[in-house]
C-alpha cells in the first residue's frame, strides 16, 4: 500500500515538476526549493511580524482599533505588511504541506531522514498553533469565534477544573491581561519554531535554506501584489454577546474548526491524535532490508572513501563527509552530478525523464543525487572546491573528427581514452601540450553535459607552430595529450540580471557552450549575443546562434561587421562590437556582460562599460594572446600563435 502510494506521488509530483521545469528550468523550479521557500515564508513573519508588533496594543479595546489603525490608517505600509504576514504564514503551511508530502512521496523520510520527519512533523504544529494565536490577537468577530470554538475543543479533555469556555460567555469576560499573556505566546512559540528549524535542517548536508534570489523576488513581487489587490481585513469587532453567522474562513490554517461543529470535538481530537501518530509511524512502515545497513563507497580518481547509510544517495554521502561533487538540482533533474559506477550495484531512484537514458545506465552512469547504494562501490566522479571548479587533470584526447568552418577556422571533436571524462564549467579551457612541452590553450566550445567529448575551435594563426600543425598534418585518428579544465570564466547562474556575450572571433567558442548549457538548464534570463568580425565569413557558425535566437525567445544574436566592403553586401550592424552594445544599452547598471575575445577588445570594452555604468563586479572576461617562442636560424625568427590565459 505505501510502495503504491509512493508510485502514484512521484508520478504526480514528476509531471508538476516536468511542467515548471519547462517554464522556469530546473535551476529555478519552485519545486525543487520547497523547504527554503518555507524557510522564505517564516522570515517575512517574523519582519512583518515585528512591524505590527511595533503599532499592537495589547486589551480588549486597544487590540483590535490599534490593527485597525495599521491597516487603514497605514493601507500603504501597515496594511500591505499585515496582509504580508498573514499570506506568508498561510505560505508556510502550504510549502510546508507540500515539503513534507514530496519527501514521502519521493521515500526520504526513512532510516536516518526519520529524525527530520519527525521535528518537520512538529513545526507544522507549531506554526498551526501560532496561527490560530495570531487570529485572536485581532480581536475581531471572526477571532471571538476561533476563541470560543478552540476553548469548546480543549474542554473534551478532562485536564481542566473549570471549562474554558466560561472565559468568553458575555461581555467583560476577557480582560487585558489576557492579550499580554497572547501576546507573549505569540512571540514565544515563533522562538521555537525558529530554534526547531535550525535542528531540523542540521541533519541534511548543505540544505537548501534560501532559494536562488529570482524564485525569491518573484515570490516576494507576487505577495505584495496579491496583498494590494485582496487585503487581509478584519471581520468587525469582536463581541460576546453576538452569536456569528456568517464569516470568512482561512481554509490553509482553519479547516478543522467546521469539523468541530459537524462531527464534535471528540472525533476532531481522533482524527489529529490519529493522523500525527500514523505520520510518527510512518518512518517504521513498509521499508526493505538493504543489507547490512551501511555500504562503503571508493571515489575515482578522487581517492575518498565514503560511508553511506541506509537509504542514502551517493551525493548526500559525499557532502555529509566533506567531499563536494558536482550538483545543482539534487532532484535529478539537472544531469550535473551525473557519474559513473564502476563497480557495486545501485537504486536509481526517480528522476525526471531524458536526464539519465537507457544507454547510459548500460554505461554505468547513475545521477549520484538519487543512485542509492546496494552494495559497495566504485564510483569515477571529480570533486569540486568552493567555486565549484574540477581538479585540474592531464588526460589523451583522440581527435574524432576535424571540420573546416571557415579558410581559417578548424573545429576539432576530442574523444577521451579510456573512458575517462574531463569534467568542466561551460567557458572552462583546456591546454594542448606540445611535443616540447610547451602549451596551447583552448576553450571548450561545448556545454558541460556534452562530457563525452570535447569541441575546440581554432583559428589558423600564420607561422603557428600547433594551428599550422592542425591546419597542414593532423587528420582524425591522432592522439593529443591535453590537461585541464582550467579559467574562472563561466556563467554565473544564481544572477537574475539580462546576460550581454560580446565575442570576437574564436572566442565564439567558450560563449557557445555558455549558451548551450544555460539553455539546456533552462535559464530564462534575457540574453544577447554580440558577435564581432572582420568579414562575413568571419561568422563560421552564424546558422547556430540563429537557430537559438528562432527557438528561445530570451536569445537575441547581433553579428557586427567592423571592416564591411561593397561586395559583401552587408546588410547588419557594422563598426567596432563594443560600439553596438553601447548603442543598444545606454545603462548598463543592470546587465552582466561575459566577454571573450582580443584583449584589446575585451579592455576597451571594460571600460567604456563601466562609464556606463555597469559594475565592476558584472564584468567576467577570457582573452585570447599570442604565444611567441624561439625558433632555429633556418626558420623565421619569430613566430607567434594564439593561446588564451585565464
Amino acid at each position: 500500500m505505501i510502495k503504491l502510494m509512493h508510485r502514484m506521488g512521484q508520478s504526480i509530483f514528476l509531471r508538476l515538476e516536468s511542467m515548471l521545469n519547462v517554464v522556469f528550468g530546473s535551476a529555478l523550479n519552485p519545486f525543487y526549493y520547497l523547504g527554503g521557500i518555507t524557510y522564505l515564508m517564516f522570515w517575512i513573519v517574523i519582519v512583518s511580524g515585528f512591524y505590527i508588533f511595533a503599532f499592537y496594543d495589547t486589551g480588549v479595546e486597544d487590540a483590535f482599533s490599534s490593527v485597525e489603525y495599521i491597516t487603514k490608517e497605514q493601507w500603504y505600509m501597515g496594511g500591505v505588511v499585515r496582509s504580508l504576514h498573514r499570506y506568508a504564514s498561510d505560505g508556510m503551511i502550504l510549502f510546508g504541506v507540500l515539503h513534507m508530502l514530496r519527501y514521502f512521496a519521493f521515500d526520504r523520510y526513512r532510516n536516518f531522514r526519520w529524525f527530520s520527519w519527525y521535528t518537520g512533523i512538529a513545526l507544522l504544529w507549531l506554526t498551526y498553533i501560532a496561527g490560530i494565536n495570531g487570529y485572536w490577537l485581532v480581536w475581531d468577530s471572526f477571532a471571538q469565534f476561533l476563541a470560543v470554538a478552540s476553548a469548546e475543543w480543549l474542554d473534551f479533555l478532562p485536564i481542566f477544573t473549570t471549562p474554558l469556555a466560561r472565559n468568553f460567555l458575555e461581555h467583560g469576560s476577557v480582560s487585558d491581561r489576557f492579550f499580554t499573556l497572547l501576546s507573549l505566546v505569540h512571540l514565544g512559540v515563533p522562538l521555537g519554531i525558529f530554534g526547531l528549524i535550525w535542528v531540523h535542517t542540521q541533519r541534511v548536508p548543505q540544505a537548501k535554506t534560501n532559494p536562488p534570489r529570482p524564485v525569491t523576488i518573484g515570490l516576494v513581487a507576487s505577495m505584495v501584489i496579491l496583498s494590494l489587490y485582496h487585503p487581509a481585513l478584519s471581520q468587525g469587532h469582536g463581541d460576546l454577546d453576538e452569536a456569528l453567522f456568517t464569516m470568512n474562513m482561512d481554509w490553509w490554517y482553519l479547516w478543522t474548526f467546521p469539523l468541530l461543529y459537524a462531527w464534535g470535538a471528540g472525533k476532531v481530537w481522533a482524527l489529529s491524535v490519529g493522523f500525527t501518530t500514523l505520520l510518527l509511524v510512518l518512518p517504521f512502515m513498509g521499508g526493505a532490508k538493504r543489507g547490512k545497513g551501511e555500504h562503503e563507497i571508493n571515489t575515482v580518481p578522487c581517492g575518498h572513501k565514503l560511508t553511506a547509510r541506509d537509504g542514502e544517495t551517493v551525493l548526500e554521502a559525499a557532502l555529509r563527509q566533506g567531499v563536494n561533487l558536482p550538483y545543482v538540482c539534487r532532484d535529478g533533474a539537472c544531469g550535473v552530478c551525473k557519474g559513473r559506477v564502476l563497480k557495486g550495484t545501485v537504486d536509481y531512484g526517480t528522476y525526471q525523464d531524458g536526464v539519465l537514458t537507457v544507454a547510459e545506465k548500460a554505461e554505468g552512469k547513475a545521477l549520484f543525487c538519487c543512485a542509492k547504494p546496494l552494495s559497495d562501490l566504485d564510483i569515477e566522479c571529480h570533486e569540486v572546491d568552493e567555486m565549484h571548479r574540477f581538479p585540474v587533470k592531464s588526460m589523451k584526447f583522440r581527435v574524432q573528427k576535424m571540420e573546416r568552418a571557415a579558410p581559417d577556422v578548424m573545429l576539432l571533436e576530442l574523444l577521451p581514452e579510456g573512458g575517462e571524462h574531463m569534467n568542466f564549467i561551460a567557458g572552462q579551457y583546456i591546454a594542448v601540450i606540445l611535443d616540447d612541452g610547451s602549451k596551447r590553450s583552448y576553450s571548450i566550445a561545448n556545454a558541460p553535459h556534452e562530457s563525452e567529448h570535447l569541441l575546440l575551435h581554432i583559428r589558423l594563426v600564420p607561422g603557428g607552430k600547433f594551428t599550422t600543425h592542425v591546419f597542414s598534418e593532423m587528420k582524425e585518428g591522432d592522439v593529443l595529450q591535453a590537461e585541464g579544465p582550467y579559467g574562472n570564466f563561466f556563467l554565473r547562474e544564481d544572477g537574475n540580471k539580462p546576460v550581454i556575450f560580446m565575442s570576437g572571433g574564436c572566442g565564439f567558442g567558450a560563449v557557445k557552450g555558455m549558451v548551450e548549457h544555460a539553455i539546456q538548464a533552462g535559464m530564462k534570463r534575457p540574453m544577447t549575443l554580440y558577435w564581432g568580425a572582420r568579414s562575413p565569413e568571419d561568422f563560421y557558425l552564424a546558422g547556430l546562434p540563429e537557430k537559438w535566437q528562432q527557438e528561445h525567445d530570451n536569445f537575441k544574436f547581433i553579428p557586427v561587421l567592423s571592416e564591411p566592403k561593397p561586395e559583401h553586401g552587408w546588410q547588419g550592424r557594422t563598426g567596432l562590437v563594443h560600439e553596438a552594445i553601447l548603442q543598444d544599452c545606454q545603462d548598463m547598471s543592470g546587465y552582466q556582460v561575459y566577454a571573450c575575445g582580443s584583449p584589446e577588445m575585451v579592455e576597451v570594452g571594460r571600460l567604456a562599460f563601466m562609464g556606463k555604468r555597469l559594475p565592476e563586479d558584472q564584468y567576467f572576461s577570457d582573452k585570447f594572446t599570442v604565444a611567441c617562442y624561439t625558433v632555429p636560424a633556418a626558420e623565421s625568427p619569430i613566430s607567434s600563435e594564439e593561446v588564451k590565459h585565464g
